[in-house]
């Protein structure tokens, strides 16, 4: 095995993983009706390539070449059951994938899969985690950061979600037009966390989240067009458009981390502004109010503020409090928090804060960097350097860290 070899091996699986794991899964998935051993036998495909591409070479079509591993050993598995309950459940599988030709082409049944995880029969606080770890290819960790709880915890109601759609043998497939309100929260939940995740890496460093925005507003594009009257998703893409906008403008030439009231403007992408508020526009005719159509509202006050230099802060707050009333979410209050510091003052802000700081956000980077900032506008410069420690210890963005440490030596020389 040489060194190259192994090298251009590891860089294709990654590539392929990133790429058409959702993809890969789905189709597994759709067959067995078992995600766990649709994604156990898809590992062991991705285990399989490392050991012979170094030698035998990569493939031309990686995808079809891991998907035919994969169906093998879960046909393998399948013949190892002894059982009678196992040889009547999966009876005909083995027949029907042994003929299947290697078709080159995955079928991308990813949307199909996402509403399978939203199953009213799952409970519902997992089915957006489940479509993020099972769709798109997230570890544990990464999804409990997304929703402010350790990785254990998820890990665990990850693996019972999963057994219970065995179980219940859940159906993968888009669900008729009836039962799509009852699973339709918890897909647009989990594209807003994957575009959350991609959006947080604007240099595309990081491989586990490289194209996860991109990917994200692609499925949000078929949310809309597979329900083109309803508003949400409508109000979710123009809300991941509005955000997508200012990629350009949130690093400097040297690679530093550049806020949005810093921003130069003709570093924003406006042609994505005008369909994110059209889009925006085409879910308020419909007059169902919701959370994304909300959320891309604050986007376009603030792109509006910015670019305008009328502010008009009394009316983010007032949208904060729907979202708020809507949500109840820890994060939405924090952001509401620091809004209030425009009407009201820091201090009025800081009082915000103390009151819904609970144990998920003192473990949220913005939640210590918006407490210190309020701190050191009131003054208080020790416990604004300790709340930028905080900050600075969480952050895992090395831009977002350094610029956190300016502001915190900024603080020391002015005291």
């Amino acid at each position: 095995m040489s060194a190259d070899g192994d090298t251009q091996a590891r860089t294709v699986a990654d590539a392929v993983a990133r790429r058409s794991y959702g993809k890969l899964i789905a189709y597994l998935a759709a067959h067995t009706r078992d995600v766990a051993a649709a994604e156990d036998a898809l590992a062991d495909a991705f285990a399989t390539a490392l050991e012979t591409w170094p030698t035998g070479g990569c493939p031309t079509n990686p995808e079809a070449w891991l998907l035919t591993v994969a169906r093998r050993k879960i046909i393998d598995m399948v013949r190892r059951r002894r059982t009678h309950e196992a040889a009547v459940a999966h009876g005909d599988l083995g027949a029907e994938w042994l003929g299947a030709t290697d078709d080159p082409s995955i079928p991308d049944q990813r949307l199909a899969l996402m509403f399978a995880c939203a199953h009213p029969a799952i409970d519902a606080s997992i089915r957006a985690p489940l479509i993020l770890q099972v769709v798109l290819g997230f570890n544990a960790q990464m999804i409990a950061s997304a929703f402010l709880t350790s990785p254990a915890t998820m890990g665990q109601r990850l693996v019972r979600a999963k057994s219970k759609i065995k179980r219940a043998r859940i159906p993968f497939r888009v669900p008729e037009p009836e039962e799509l309100s009852s699973r339709l929260d918890g897909v647009l939940e989990a594209i807003y966390a994957a575009f959350a995740e991609g959006w947080s890496d604007p240099g595309a460093t990081d491989a586990a989240r490289r194209d996860l925005a991109e990917e994200a507003m692609f499925l949000g594009t078929l949310v809309t067009e597979l329900l083109p009257d309803e508003p949400e998703p409508l109000g979710l893409l123009a809300l991941m458009l509005h955000a997508e906008a200012r990629r350009g403008a949130r690093r400097s030439a040297q690679g530093d981390y550049v806020p949005l009231d810093e921003q130069d403007i003709n570093f924003w992408d406006s042609q994505l502004i005008r369909r994110a508020e059209s889009l925006l526009a085409r879910a308020g005719e419909m007059r169902r109010p919701g959370r994304y159509q909300l959320e891309a509202a604050l986007q376009s006050a603030h792109v509006y503020r910015h670019a305008s230099g009328v502010s008009n802060w009394p009316a983010v707050v007032e949208l904060y409090d729907a979202l708020l009333s809507l949500t109840g979410s820890p994060v939405v209050a924090m952001n509401r928090a620091i809004a209030v510091a425009k009407v009201d003052g820091p201090e009025a802000a800081l009082q915000e804060l103390d009151r819904i700081a609970d144990a998920r956000l003192l473990e949220y980077q913005p939640y210590w960097a918006a407490r210190a900032e309020l701190l050191s506008n009131m003054g208080s410069v020790d416990k604004a350097r300790h709340a930028y420690e905080i900050a600075i210890g969480l952050e895992r963005d090395p831009a977002v860290r350094r610029f956190l440490e300016r502001r915190m030596k900024r603080l020391s020389a002015e005291c």
